[in-house]
């Protein structure tokens, strides 16, 4: 097994510096209550994730053996990292995806020069047939995050933050495949091995923690659908799982919801668009199964920002609704003119703003001269709704609200 050192995350530094940038480290005031908190905003790097180091730290690293091409594998980050820096670099580029890869990473990597093939249900099996093609074709594969190059490109992020964060206590890190922690943990931990590097993991998918519990990889079988697809591997690769049993200090699991809030959190208080995989060390922080560091600064790692706008839409109209600024009911109003304009002006007098109205005259009990109408509301919190619903029931509507 070929190792990887810190000596060769400063390396790559000179290979990612002219393409890369160096992304800002912003405060989250709102989850510093014990200690400042910061986000390392990877989100903001270009092609969207900080998985661009290590396609580059891997293309300087190969030279001239990639000038017939490169092939890759991913379920989309890495793949649109490959295709930037193969066309910076002027080398061709391939790159298999899964069939279910979110539309944007998708068009992302065609955008950018790269031929892309859809195949196969998960990154595993998107894997084993670019390495095929590679072999086939005489081009180079370049794997996402077992590669002792890509693991000292991704590393150059634990540069920046021991230049740019003087009291550095923690680092909170998605954990995947493993490269993007062990590369970091590697250039913190040589460094200043008292500062501690927190792995997180989503818990339908706990490879990570299973195989650092193990000593060994551990597969796992993938959910069939999660907001976090971006750290959705089978295991942590062999290279990757030495790594981090020597740089993690630990490795917490969030639940799906929780990654769903602070993707939310983010854009609304961060202003910042991030990806499930790349939110998932806030998650652990707002949930409370991570905290700030007693002493010097806590900094969470945002890796990614490429999602779907109809999947932030989504998630975004379901904190809505848990937060109680959105409400959907149903209520009956008679079927004649006028009654309509009734219900919605007792709504409007409370303040809520109507958002959709439908009728709805089958699958309901109604009465010969009735109709059920079904709306959905917005209102400014879930005291506002409750008065809003008081006000409704008050006027002799029965309102039911929909979960």
């Amino acid at each position: 097994m070929t190792a990887v050192t810190a000596a060769d995350v400063h390396r790559a530094r000179g290979a990612v510096a002219d393409v890369a940038w160096r992304t800002p480290v912003l405060p989250a005031l709102t989850l510093g209550e014990h200690g400042p908190v910061l986000l390392k905003a990877e989100s903001l790097q270009r092609t969207g994730s900080f998985k661009l180091r290590g396609a580059l730290a891997k293309l300087d690293a190969l030279g001239d053996c990639c000038r017939r091409g490169v092939v890759c594998a991913s379920a989309g980050n890495h793949a649109q990292a490959v295709a930037a820096a193969a066309r910076a670099r002027g080398v061709p580029c391939e790159v298999v995806m899964p069939a279910g890869a979110p539309i944007v990473k998708a068009e992302g990597a065609e955008a950018l020069g790269a031929r892309v093939i859809l195949a196969g249900e998960s990154v595993e099996a998107c894997l084993a047939q670019a390495r095929e093609r590679a072999q086939e074709r005489g081009e180079v594969f370049v794997h996402p995050f077992d590669d002792p190059d890509v693991i000292a490109g991704q590393g150059t992020i634990g540069l920046e933050l021991l230049e740019d964060v003087p009291d550095l206590a923690r680092v909170i890190v998605p954990v995947g495949g493993g490269g993007l922690a062990s590369g970091v943990g590697l250039a913190i931990k040589a460094a200043r091995p008292q500062v501690q590097v927190i792995g997180v993991q989503v818990e339908t998918f706990p490879a990570a923690r299973e195989s650092l519990r193990a000593g060994h990889p551990v597969e796992l079988e993938p959910p069939e659908a999660t907001i976090a697809d971006g750290i959705a591997v089978k295991r942590p690769g062999d290279l990757t799982l030495s790594i981090l049993s020597e740089v993690l200090d630990g490795i917490e699991l969030v639940a799906e919801d929780e990654v769903a809030e602070a993707m939310v959190a983010l854009m609304e208080r961060a202003k910042l668009v991030v990806e499930g995989a790349g939110a998932v060390g806030v998650a652990a922080l707002r949930s409370g199964r991570l905290a700030p560091a007693p002493g010097g600064a806590t900094v969470v790692i945002v890796s990614g920002g490429n999602v779907d706008a109809g999947m932030l839409a989504t998630v975004t109209r379901r904190q809505e609704t848990q937060a109680g600024r959105r409400v959907a009911l149903i209520t009956k109003v008679p079927d004649r003119p006028g009654a309509l304009a009734r219900l919605l002006g007792c709504i409007a007098a409370e303040g809520a703003n109507l958002v959709e109205v439908e009728h709805v005259r089958e699958g309901i009990d109604l009465h010969v001269r009735q109709t059920a109408v079904q709306l959905v509301l917005e209102t400014r919190g879930r005291a506002h709704a409750e008065a809003v619903l008081a006000a409704i029931r008050g006027a002799g509507y029965e309102a039911q609200v929909l979960r």
